[in-house]
């Protein structure tokens, strides 16, 4: 016969690995939404594909070409989001891996109708790809 400890053992067991995996986001949130201004959108027809291809989840931020918030959202490992209706402007990413920011040192142009793709791999060996930015650099709009 089962005791009371061992279904309220059993119950805890499952309560605290729900609340564990919940607290993981899944791609597509906007995790940050309370600390940027509403998302930039056109009617454009571009998009641009960013692929998280590190062993970790990420937030990848975009900024127009005058430092402008643009938009964001949280892509888990593996995984990756496609950004619609990208406003037709220059831009750069930049993104929250871990307790770190990154920037990337590209700029890329948009067009009306151009498909752009993105993939985040972040190599110390390749570090004239990115710089390294504040937490303030990355939240400021």
């Amino acid at each position: 016969m089962i005791g009371i400890n061992t279904i309220m053992k059993f119950m805890t067991l499952i309560f605290l690995s729900y609340s564990l995996s919940a607290q993981r986001g899944t791609t597509g949130q906007e995790v940050f939404a309370n600390r940027f201004p509403k998302d930039v959108e056109a009617i454009s027809n571009s998009s641009l594909l960013i692929s998280n291809e590190t062993d970790h989840d990420i937030i990848a931020l975009i900024r127009g070409q005058y430092n402008e918030y643009l938009r964001h959202i949280y892509i888990r490992t593996g995984d990756e989001w496609v950004f619609e209706d990208m406003p037709i402007t220059r831009f750069y990413v930049q993104f929250k891996a871990r307790e770190f920011y990154f920037e990337d040192l590209k700029r890329t142009v948009v067009n009306f109708g151009e498909k752009h793709s993105f993939y985040f791999f972040y190599d110390p060996q390749q570090q004239e790809d990115y710089k390294t930015i504040t937490e303030e650099e990355f939240f400021k709009w």
